[in-house]
């Protein structure tokens, strides 16, 4: 077993987190005549979704379903990857590249239909051209995560036909502050033998709020029980069941931090910040190659809200990115990838019509991504988008209406390359709209739903693809004469609400005229692109497998369907405990042909217990998902699993808010395979583990 070195934490990072965090509870223990709260509960956030309605309501109040996660629920669910963090949510699977690299899959749609934001600005790195890219976003210094199920196009764009997943971290502060806050967290164990710490703090005087925050990140080899490659692909096409107990090349190294403030405003605020996120993995695809990544951005917001005059609000929010990820083997950089741009919106509420209230919004994105290395799978390409779009709300009597629209000018132009040929230039412009209600029959319940028409511009990779993409073990080729994507969907959920019980049970169908999807075409090539190449080795007999063999995935255009239903509860059943139930299905057809399509999520069903009561905090969770045995020609069938979780918290009885946890993941240490990753036969999840911590808020 071949040995692979990571590259070490700078230990500024670490030290500098470790000051800030004592530094805060001095601070904190200084403070002997303040009131100290001592109630857990006291450190839960509201439920106010500042994604799925520029008119920023409150959760319950929104006609699009969505998943709000903050305060104690995102800390004990927080997970190495973004993606791992919002598994099991209803709607809402992984990718799941290994522990490193995981992106959310949002009712089986998932890369350019699921667009990842990070304050309201889009993340620009290049998590959605390879699901080996991990995405910029350490879930360690996030406060909340709101989820979006289905189509958004109206406010987002095209790339947000699947959903939203739009990560807070507060570090552009947007309220005032007179004193000191924050929190420090460190965590160690688990199947990936981590060691995490991370720190995060606001500081406020008069007008002015600085915020920092810094995390180290470190891992090893992730522990499995039995054997990497599964007992299916090994009957399947005698892949040999090797490296039993670990995830070879599954340790990562990586650390991260921010600096923003603010001056807030009796109406608003003007603020900025530069983050920096770092980033050393080993993939499961490839034994000898480790990713190195790093992201630079810079963000600046401002708000202005009671204007007074026809426009009585404007909202602005603009960042640059710097990303850049490097493909290393054997100590060599293969194949670098590069990816600078900017993304802005200007929001402009208006005074009531009458009863209607809505924004204008314009949006644009200009983005240079660049792929340099032998095993390069795309030209060099430059994106501009620019949007305009209307969302207006009315309220009559107990129904609320929303509706609007959205026009947008796309240009995708690939560069001149000796690899790719001439570069072309394609524009689009997709048109996106909406009508939705929300109906309150009484206090507790509630009806909502949604009609959308979306478009979509293909995207870089659809569009240009054309070579080996090892990390998927295809060779992928995209198709220049592609149209735009569309789609019609209707969704619709019954609510109902009474004190601390709820309970909501919904059903979507979303029919794509035009629908563009990687199939395997059922060809072969040779790495060097030849096409069902005959005997590469010379050995006499045909390649149809082997080192140097790929399978060939072509991009098509195809008519789809995606339907399904999603529900989850919360009941409180006596005091100081809750029970929590949730399920989804999802059912994708390719309605050319009716197969299905890959990498669908099998259904799934839930349930978990929540008791807290003074200092002492416990929650149990059980997530079964069912074998997935309707597969998409050439994919293979996945076994079903029983997920069985646990974390227990106590609260130290000390001045600031200290506590301690321990969260056991795998309890039955099942065989977990996700059905949605490309890599399920050959990266399993960890095995029973259990995870220690500590956690200060301040």
């Amino acid at each position: 077993m071949k040995k692979h070195h990571i590259k070490q934490v700078h230990p500024a990072f670490a030290l500098n987190t470790l000051f800030l965090a004592l530094s805060c509870l001095f601070i904190e223990n200084a403070k002997a005549e303040a009131p100290l709260q001592t109630d857990p509960a006291a450190f839960e956030l509201s439920t106010i979704s500042v994604t799925g309605n520029p008119l920023g309501v409150g959760s319950d109040a929104l006609v699009v379903p969505i998943s709000i996660l903050n305060g104690r629920e995102l800390a004990n669910r927080r997970e190495s990857t973004l993606g791992d963090t919002l598994n099991g949510i209803p709607g809402v699977a992984a990718t799941r590249f290994g522990p490193n690299s995981s992106r959310p899959v949002i009712r089986g749609l998932d890369a350019e239909r699921v667009r990842i934001m990070q304050n309201g600005v889009g993340v620009l790195d290049a998590s959605s051209l390879s699901f080996d890219h991990a995405v910029t976003i350490d879930p360690l210094i996030i406060e909340q995560i709101d989820v979006v199920r289905g189509p958004a196009a109206l406010l987002y764009g095209g790339s947000a036909v699947g959903g939203v997943v739009n990560a807070i971290d507060h570090r552009i502060p947007k309220e005032s502050l007179d004193g000191v806050t924050g929190r420090v967290e460190g965590s160690v164990g688990g199947a990936e033998s981590q060691n995490n710490l991370a720190g995060v703090v606001d500081v406020g005087y008069g007008a002015l709020v600085v915020h920092a925050d810094a995390y180290t990140r470190k891992t090893s080899d992730t522990d499995i029980d039995g054997y990497a490659v599964s007992a299916r692909k090994n009957r399947a096409d005698g892949t040999p069941r090797e490296n039993r107990g670990k995830l070879v090349n599954t340790s990562a190294s990586g650390e991260g931090g921010a600096l923003g403030a603010s001056f807030i405003f009796d109406n608003g605020y003007l603020g900025a910040s530069y983050s920096a996120f770092r980033n050393n993995y080993g993939t499961v695809a490839e034994e000898a190659v480790r990713a190195d990544m790093r992201s630079d951005r810079v963000d600046v917001a401002t708000e202005f809200r009671e204007l007074g005059n026809v426009i009585n609000r404007v909202k602005a929010r603009m960042a640059y990115t710097d990303y850049q990820h490097q493909e290393i083997e054997d100590g060599a950089v293969g194949t670098t990838f590069k990816n600078e741009g900017v993304e802005g919106s200007l929001e402009l509420g208006h005074a009531k019509i009458g009863n209607i209230e809505g924004v204008l919004g314009f949006q644009f994105q200009n983005t240079d991504f660049e792929a340099l290395g032998d095993e390069a799978f795309v030209p060099g390409v430059s994106t501009q988008n620019k949007a305009a779009y209307l969302y207006e709300e009315l309220p009559i009597d107990r129904l609320k209406l929303s509706f609007g629209g959205r026009v947008e000018r796309v240009n995708v132009d690939s560069r001149t390359n000796a690899k790719f040929g001439a570069g072309q230039n394609s524009g689009f412009t997709p048109y996106s709209y909406a009508l939705g209600g929300l109906y309150s029959f009484n206090p507790n319940w509630s009806f909502a739903t949604n009609l959308s028409h979306n478009e979509r511009a293909p995207s870089y990779f659809e569009l240009y693809a054309d070579g080996a993409h090892l990390a998927t073990g295809q060779y992928e080729v995209g198709n220049r004469d592609f149209g735009k994507e569309r789609s019609n969907g209707i969704d619709a959920q019954i609510r109902w609400k009474d004190g601390k019980n709820s309970f909501s049970v919904g059903a979507y169908y979303t029919r794509f005229s035009r629908f563009l999807g990687l199939l395997d075409s059922g060809n072969t090539r040779g790495v060097d692109g030849e096409l069902n190449p005959d005997d590469l080795d010379g050995d006499g007999v045909a390649d149809l497998s082997g080192e140097n063999i790929l399978p060939e995935a072509q991009f098509s255009m195809f008519a789809a369907t995606f339907k399904g239903i999603e529900a989850e509860g919360k009941f409180n059943l006596v005091d100081h405990l809750d029970l929590t139930l949730r399920g989804d299905y999802v059912r994708a057809t390719n309605r050319d042909n009716g197969d299905a399509l890959p990498r669908i999520t099998p259904l799934r069903l839930g349930a978990g217990l929540r008791y807290q009561k003074n200092a002492l905090g416990a929650r149990l969770d059980v997530l079964h998902a069912f074998s997935q045995n309707r597969t998409a020609p050439n994919e293979l069938k996945t076994d079903g699993y029983t997920d069985v979780s646990a974390t227990v918290t106590y609260k130290l009885p000390t001045k600031v808010h200290i506590e301690l946890f321990a969260k056991a993941k795998n309890l039955l240490n099942q065989e977990i395979r996700e059905h949605t990753s490309f890599l399920k036969d050959i990266s399993s999840a960890g095995e029973r583990s259990v995870l220690l911590g500590l956690r200060a808020y301040f």
